[in-house]
C-alpha cells in the first residue's frame, strides 16, 4: 500500500478539503476530533504526552514489523490512549488544524535537535525519527481515508 508522504505541506493540502460537517466513512470521530487526535500523536512523538506501554515488551518486534510493512491500519480500531468521547480543545476546526501544524513543527525541531532520541509509543515501543515518520505516514493516511480526503490505496 502507498501511504502519504509524512510532511506538513502534504498534510495541510489534504486538510484544505475538510469541513467541520464532513462525516467519516467509518468510525465516530468528528472532523475536528480527528485533527486533534492527529495532533495528539505529534505530542506523543516528542514526549509531551506520555502513555504506558500497552503491549508486552516481547511483542514490540512484531508490532514494529507491522509498522514497517505495507499493511494499512485497521478500520474502527479503538486504543486506550485515544479516548473516544474526549472533549474538543479548540473552538473550531481551523484552530485545531493550526495546532496540528504547530505540533508538526515542534516534532521536526525536536528530532533535529535530538536526532538519536527515541520516544515511547504505547503499541510500538521506543521509536526514533524515521519510525515515527513511518507511523505518521500510516496513521495520517488512515484518518485522511476515513474522511474521504485521500483515496484508499491498495
Amino acid at each position: 500500500m502507498n501511504f502519504i508522504e509524512p510532511n506538513l505541506e502534504t498534510i495541510l493540502t489534504h486538510l484544505e478539503n475538510i469541513e467541520s460537517t464532513t462525516q467519516p466513512l467509518w468510525g465516530s470521530m468528528s472532523a475536528q476530533r480527528m485533527v486533534e487526535h492527529l495532533s495528539d500523536s505529534m505530542k506523543m512523538a516528542v514526549g509531551q504526552s506520555v502513555f504506558p506501554l500497552e503491549v508486552p515488551e516481547d511483542r514490540i518486534p512484531k508490532m514494529k514489523e507491522f509498522l514497517l510493512s505495507e499493511k494499512p491500519m485497521a478500520k474502527n480500531m479503538e486504543v486506550p490512549f485515544a479516548k473516544k468521547n474526549e472533549e474538543l480543545r479548540s473552538t473550531d476546526l481551523e484552530l485545531a488544524i493550526d495546532e496540528l501544524a504547530e505540533n508538526w513543527v515542534e516534532f521536526e525541531e525536536y528530532f533535529s535537535e535530538n536526532e538519536h532520541e527515541t520516544t515511547l509509543h504505547p503499541y510500538y515501543g521506543p521509536l526514533n525519527y524515521e519510525e515515527w515518520n513511518r507511523l505518521h505516514a500510516k496513521h495520517f493516511t488512515h484518518h485522511l481515508q476515513q474522511f474521504g480526503l485521500v483515496e484508499e490505496r491498495i
